[in-house]
This record gives C-alpha cells, structure tokens and sequence, in this order.
C-alpha cells in the first residue's frame, strides 16, 4: 500500500547553502546601480546583492549539476553537461544551446555570442537570439588542449585562447581565422585574465607562474611565482594602486604590486578549500570570493600595506553537518555540528542573524602563538560527536558542551560570544584509550554530564569547569561504553544507557543508583523529553523504546525501521516521536496510540533531526548534503487526519526543499504580469460601493460658500497697468509714445459675446446626449470625478436656463443619480451631487411637475436602500457585540 508523500510534513527551504566549486558571476545592474553575485549550488542559481549578500533570486534546477557559469549585461549561462542554458531575470530558462559532444567547461560571453569549449577540443560560438551555431572550431586536445578563453578588450571580434600545452591562439571568431600563436611558457595555462590597461593580460600557469603579457608585441611585461601551487584565478584591482591577486587551491590568496615587482600581501586560509574565483568590483576597494567550502565572502583593502580584512560573508559547513539540535525556546535558532569540525547556528528568520562559532582548537593560547612551529591543521580539534546546550545560563558562562571524535576531553562553547569557551572537561586521572561518548546538560544550565567510552559518568560544574564527581562505586557506571546521558527537570535523576544493555537510574545529587533495567539489545542513543518524562531509547535491532522515568517501565515499542537509528526527536507536547534511519525513512510515531501515523522517504539519507520547540518546524540533516533541510508542520496551518498506517505501508519519496528568496531583498525584475487579481467592481448587487475618492472631493461640496469666504484675502492685489513690449511712437526725429484715443477705449467691452455664453460645457453634453438616446449615464458621471469640487459646483449651476442649460438637463441629472444608486457604485459621490443639487435648484424644481415626480421616485429608492443598507450594518454590529460579549 503506498501514499502521495507525507501528510504532516511539507517541505520549506534549505539552511547554509551557498556556493560550490564552480566560479562566480558578477553582474552590474545599470538601473539599482547595484552589483550582484551569482553562484552555483547543485543544479540551481543563486543571486546575491553585494552591498548585503543578500538572496535575491534562485533559479529554476536544471536536469544536471553545473559545472561552468558566465554572465553578461542581459542574461546568465550555465552548462550542465552537454547542454548549455541561458536564464532571463535569473530564474527561468529563455534558451538553450544543445550541439557539444562532450561535458562543456568554458563559457565566454562576446556581444551577441556565446562561446562555448568542452573537453573534446570542440568551440562552438553560438547566435544568443536564435540559438544557432555560428562558428564551430575543432582543436586536437593532445596538441592544443583549450582550458581558457578570454576577449582582450578593445579587440573586435577576437577570442584569445589558452591550452593547458602552454601555447595561446588569437582569433577572429567574425571571419573564423586564426591570427596569432604565442608559442607560450611551456607550462600549461590555467587562467586569462585582462588587466586594466590595453593589450596587457594576465597568464596564470600549473607550476604557479604569474606572467603579465603584451599580446600586442608578444612582450613579457613582468612574471611573478606564487609557492602553493598552480594559478586558480587572477584578479585585478581597477580603483587605483596597480594591483593583481592570485588564488591557489589551498585556499590561500597573493596580492602582487605592478609597480614594485613584489608580494605586498597575502592573506592565508582566505577560503578552508580551494577558492572557485575572485573578483574585483569595478572602481570600488572590494573583492568578491567563494570557494568549495560553500562561503561566499567580501574582502575590503582599507589595512596599511595593502592588506584585506573579511567585510561580510555567508557561510555553510564544508563538510555534511553530522548533529543538529535547536537552541532556545523559540525555535528560531538551529545548531549544528559538521564533519568540517565546525559549530554553526542557521537561523529561520534572515541569513544575517547566522553565526559562526569557528573551529574547535587543542589549546588557545598556543594558537594565538603559532610561530611554536605548530601548524593550521595541528591546532584544530576533530569533529563534534555530540552536543548539547542549554540558554539558561549562556549569558553567564558556556552554554554548549561538545565531545569531539576520538577525544576524552569535552569542550565548552559561548553562543553568544560565538567562540569556543575556555574549559576542556576531562576526568583527574584520565586512560589513554578513552573518549568521551555523550553529553547532557541540566536544564538549570548550571552541571554538565559527560559519559565515556570506559563507562564513567562524570559531572562538571560549568562556571569554573571543576570535575564534581562520578557515578558508581568504582568510578564506572558501565561494564562497557556509555551510549547515552540525561537529566531531568528537577536534577533529580540522571540516566545513563549503556552498550552492557542495562538502562541505570541514579540520584543526580548523591550519584547513587536507584534501578536498572535491562534491555532487549545495546542502546545505541537515547532521548528524554523533560516536560513528560518520557525517555526514548533506540536499540541496535533498529527498535525504538520508550520508558516512562517515573513508573521505570517501557510503555511503548516501535518496529518498522529497517536501518540504523540515526537520530530521533520529541514534539514539543511530547506526542509524536519522530526517528530518522539509514533506510531514507523519516516515521513519525504517535504515542498515545502507539501507531505509526507518518512516514515519507528522502532521496539522502537522514543523520539529523530536531523539532522546533515551538512545533512549527521539523529540521533534517542528510549525508552528502552540506545545507540543513527545513519541513513545515502541516497541523498547525489546518486540521490533518492522521490515521494509523498498515504494516505494509510502503512511503512514498518527498523532494528536498530548496533555497527560497527573502521577501525583503527580492528585486523587482520585470512587470508584473498579466494575470495578477484585479477587484470587481461590485462585488454584488446587494451591496455598495463607495468611490476612491478623497474625502476632500466630495465631502466639501456644500461648504464652498464658507470656504470662499475664509479664503477671501483682505485686500484684492492691484494689477499693474498694462504696456505693450513695444511702446508705439509718433513720427518725427524726437521720439514721443502715442496714446489710446477714447473710442478705442470705449469699444474695448469686457463682456463675453453671447455665442461664447451659449456653448455646452463636455458635462452637459454627454448628459443631454445621455438623455436622448437612452444609453448608460457612466460618461457624465466619469466627467465629474475628474472635476474638482469647486469645478462640480459650476457645472451643476449651469444646468438650469439662466446658466445656459434648459429644464431637461434638471430632469436628466436626477436620472443619473437614479442610477448611479441602482447600481450600488459611487455611493458617496450620488448622495453629495445630490445635495448639492437640491441647495442649488430646489425652488427652480418646486414648479416643475415633472422634476417634483422624479424627486418623489428618487425619494422613495434612497429610503428603500437605506432600510436595506440599516439592516444589513445592524445585523454586523449586534454580531460584533455578542462576539465580544458572550464567553466562547
């Protein structure tokens, strides 16, 4: 029997993923004046602004990894094998360029081309528009093995090659001729990169060689060698100093003065891996990096001597993560531990609120003096087992305790401080051959519990770092290797699982065993949720058990799991128990009834998990997988019928979630389009709708009198007496200005023609021609929302006779407003024309027959829709009162 996936969990987004080994894009956005990052995790595109690092895109997945990226003005390239795919506005495919016959390494955009080189020796320049071949070269790669390509600046329509045989080809992509070889260094070519002047390049080699080169004269300028081996990535600085920084596959990066001729600066273990690319941003003191070690990072030269510090980056582990638990209780907060041997904590909310605790090290005051002959990797612990934190006292001491692979000390760290603490928590008279196996700490914050692989169970005291005793009569709580440590609420028990099969209950304060129970198989971890008592314990027969720590019984066994237990976690009301196994299975178990009522497959293995405390979120870590996987709680968004699933249930698989875009960095990149909601305009016929007006419009039709006068200045401005440009002159060799004569003056009438006087204003027409043929009144009533109020007033005293109208517009103007209220639309504009209105003609309308019959109608509808209009608000305000008053 199967199902369509999980009916509790949906998956969210992906926590820590941010690059890979592939390098970078920088693109320039000419409208946000903004540069923006692009980089490749897996089959997709991720965007970030540089001002914030900030995730503003992500791309729609490919069928395949990407293995190369380039981007220009308009779009972005990537090849995944064979096929090559160019994305619009970062997100969908808008073309694809399909003809290579061997997995495609090179991409150089050029104008309205694209080329394209593959391992087979074949490069291709493709039409971008129409996706057509336009030139296709073929290169021998036992002779001429293409492993980069460049376009020098300022020449058209020429590509410079470079072989990993050590000679370089020019070429005129335009008329398919080659013309030039640079015979080359006899050191294969790793890197081309243009400098900021004309004619000079860049030349990055496998033996660690950095020539700068004038490919006009094929003349060496100046060469450079870099010592940790070949040439990754060149990069130079365009604000000013002659600058070029190199990177090399230890993650290390050079910075070389032009002028000089010699190393200014270097900045070591930049990037924990190799360092995919490097990129100086155009005009500004800012590189831009990211490396195999999934970080993306900006370096900013404001130190003397032309040094860099790190001004923000964004980091995941390097390594699959092994542990992860949920810090605080308000679940925004994850940490997790990887087999990078870091600590880190990816939060729910914003990228910007993660922290870093770094790299545990053997001792700190012999790391801050390296120049004992230690060296980077010596100083660094291995990775985290186990952990366990507690937010209690963390602003007082360390809140975390780690046990590291292969060590008996347990380590302290400071969430707050983000460092590694100053206490290594190990017995007074430790063995050689012991470890450390589990940890727990109390929920007062104050003792940590630590068990080993000799079968103590010591208690420390977290403050000083003090060892505060051990359980058992002869220091060994165990014949055999503790699997597991918890403490209740109250510090009054404390458990302890052990691989002699026995499940031991001691006195925390006395250290003095209480009971034991013995077991069907070797524990192999265990859980305790606090709140309920309940301790779960997974066996090496793939069983999970679970014992009440107050009765000292199993209550509830669990089979189906048909792996090994990797890790397991309680819901926050201590209902359900959700396991994850090496079977790709994630089961939820329901206690009360004891039922497997959710299981889903993942295409990874799960070795992680951890419920929010608040429930919201279930987070998962997967083996070969660097980000940590979110899944929404589909119960508290709605009811979720959950039954008990048969015994031969066969799961079905859930895709991982993916990167989402944070609302508050999204950028608009296009318009919006064509079918986002639009209202009606009348939702229905039994309701009104009032116009989008301002109150200002219609509100102050009726007090236009008294605005008037309040604005009435107290002195009228006197107008300055009119003079031609040109003053008229008399004839004659003495200049004299003539002056009107009386008649003119007298003919000069400042009355308006009474042709001027009888024109129909645009508002009287379309409400006259309304009138007569029959059609709607929407003309007239659009013209009056355009008008102003003083405006509105004018028209409407132009309807009568002695404003130049005639008694049928008065009849006409009441058949609008009739129906305007039939209609339901423009609610207040039909009942303030209509005041106005009857201010302004009703002695005109008393002696009209007609007009009085209409105003009777009009009379009649308005009272009939306000009775109907009355019901309907006190029907939702005797609703709103008994909602607020009655006791639900």
């Amino acid at each position: 029997m199967s199902s369509g996936g999980s009916s509790l969990f949906s998956g969210f987004r992906v926590l820590g993923l941010y690059s890979n080994h592939v390098p970078h894009a920088v693109r320039f956005h000419q409208k946000h004046r903004e540069f923006y990052l692009v980089t490749v995790v897996g089959k997709c595109l991720h965007t970030y602004n540089v001002n914030r690092l900030g995730i503003v895109a992500v791309s729609n997945s490919l069928s395949d990894d990407i293995t190369c990226l380039a981007a220009d003005r308009m779009l972005v390239f990537a090849a995944a094998g064979k096929l090559v795919s160019a994305f619009a506005r970062n997100k969908e495919v808008v073309m694809r360029y399909n003809g290579h016959r061997q997995e495609v390494r090179l991409l150089l955009p050029l104008g309205d081309h694209l080329i394209s080189a593959d391992s087979g020796g074949d490069v291709i320049v493709w039409d971008v528009q129409g996706g057509d071949v336009y030139l296709r070269l073929q290169f021998d790669p036992n002779t001429f093995d293409v492993s980069a390509m460049m376009h020098p600046s300022t020449y058209m329509n020429k590509v410079l090659l470079g072989s990993s045989q050590g000679a370089l080809q020019l070429w005129n992509i335009k008329t398919s001729k080659l013309l030039f070889t640079f015979r080359g260094w006899s050191m294969g070519v790793t890197v081309l990169q243009q400098s900021p002047a004309v004619d000079v390049v860049g030349v990055g080699t496998a033996t660690g060689r950095i020539i700068i080169h004038n490919i006009r004269l094929d003349e060496t300028l100046m060469s450079f060698t870099q010592d940790w081996g070949p040439i990754s990535w060149l990069a130079f600085r365009t604000d000013g100093p002659p600058i070029v920084a190199s990177g090399s596959p230890q993650g290390h990066i050079a910075f070389w003065d032009l002028e000089r001729h010699q190393l200014v600066a270097q900045q070591r273990h930049a990037h924990s891996t190799a360092i995919a690319a490097a990129t100086f941003l155009h005009g500004e003191p800012l590189l831009v990096t990211n490396g195999a070690d999934n970080a993306i990072k900006v370096w900013i030269f404001d130190q003397e001597g032309g040094g860099a510090r790190l001004l923000r980056s964004r980091q995941g582990h390097s390594a699959p993560p092994t542990t992860i638990h949920h810090h605080g209780n308000d679940g925004k907060n994850i940490l997790s531990a990887g087999q990078d041997g870091t600590l880190q904590s990816f939060s729910t909310v914003h990228e910007r609120f993660n922290k870093n605790l770094g790299h545990g090290s053997i001792n700190r005051k012999k790391e801050q003096k390296k120049k004992k002959g230690l060296s980077y990797e010596e100083l660094r612990l291995p990775s985290i087992l186990a952990f366990s934190s507690a937010a209690a006292r963390q602003s007082d001491w360390d809140g975390i305790v780690a046990c590291h692979r292969g060590r008996l000390a347990a380590t302290t760290w400071n969430y707050q401080r983000c460092t590694m603490g100053a206490h290594h928590l190990q017995p007074p008279s430790p063995r050689r051959d012991t470890v450390a196996t589990a940890v727990d700490i109390t929920s007062c914050g104050n003792f940590a519990v630590i068990g080993s692989s000799s079968g103590r169970v010591d208690v420390y005291n977290l403050q000083s770092g003090l060892h505060r005793g051990c359980y058992g009569d002869s220091e060994k709580a165990h014949c055999g290797a503790v699997r597991g440590v918890a403490t209740d609420t109250l510090n009054q028990l404390t458990l302890t699982a052990g691989s002699d099969w026995l499940l031991k209950f001691w006195r925390f304060k006395t250290r003095k065993q209480e009971e034991e129970l013995k077991l069907n198989a070797a524990p192999a971890t265990m859980m305790l949720h606090r709140d309920s008592g309940m301790l779960a314990l997974v066996l090496d027969d793939f069983t999970v058990l679970v014992v009440d720590i107050e009765t000292r019984r199993v209550v509830r066994k669990f089979v189906g799991h048909h792996g090994n237990i990797n890790d397991m976690t309680f819901s926050p009301d201590g209902r359900w128990l959700v396991t994850v196994a090496m079977d790709c299975t994630i089961r939820t178990w329901d206690l009360p009834s004891g039922c497997l009522v959710d299981c889903f497959l993942v295409a990874m293995a799960p070795v992680g998990v951890s419920m929010s405390p608040t429930g919201d979120f279930l987070a998962t870590a997967h083996i070969d997988s660097l980000g940590v996987y979110l899944w929404t709680n589909k119960s508290l968004c709605g009811p979720v019928g959950l039954r008990p699933l048969p015994a031969d249930h066969q799961p079905a698989t859930e895709t991982l979630p993916g990167v989402t875009v944070d609302q508050s960095e999204q950028e608009v990149t296009s318009e919006e389009g064509d079918d986002a909601y639009k209202s009606a305009d009348q939702l229905g016929a039994e309701l009104v709708t009032l116009s989008l007006l301002p109150e200002s419009r219609w509100k102050s039709l009726l007090y236009l009198d008294d605005i008037k006068k309040k604005n009435k200045p107290v002195a009228p401005p006197l107008a300055p007496p009119a003079a031609p440009f040109f003053l008229p002159t008399l004839p004659g060799l003495t200049p004299r200005f003539t002056s009107p004569t009386a008649t003119e003056q007298e003919t000069q009438s400042k009355l308006l023609p009474s042709g001027l006087s009888s024109q129909r204003s645009k508002f009287t027409a379309a409400l006259e021609a309304a009138l007569e043929s029959g059609s709607s009144v929407n003309c007239p009533v659009l013209l009056l929302k355009d008008f102003g109020p003083s405006a509105v007033s004018v028209e409407l005293t132009c309807l009568t006779s002695e404003g130049g109208g005639a008694s049928s517009l008065l009849l006409a103007f009441i058949h609008m407003i009739e129906h305007m209220l039939a209609s339901g639309r423009d609610f207040d504009l039909a009942h303030s024309y209509l005041a106005l209105f009857l201010k302004l003609h009703l002695r005109s309308l008393s002696q009209d027959t007609f007009a009085m019959e209409a105003l009777l109608r009009l009379s009649t509808q308005l009272e009939a829709g306000w009775a109907e209009l009355r019901a309907s608000l006190d029907q939702s305000l005797c609703l709103l009162s008994y909602t607020k008053s009655a006791l639900l």
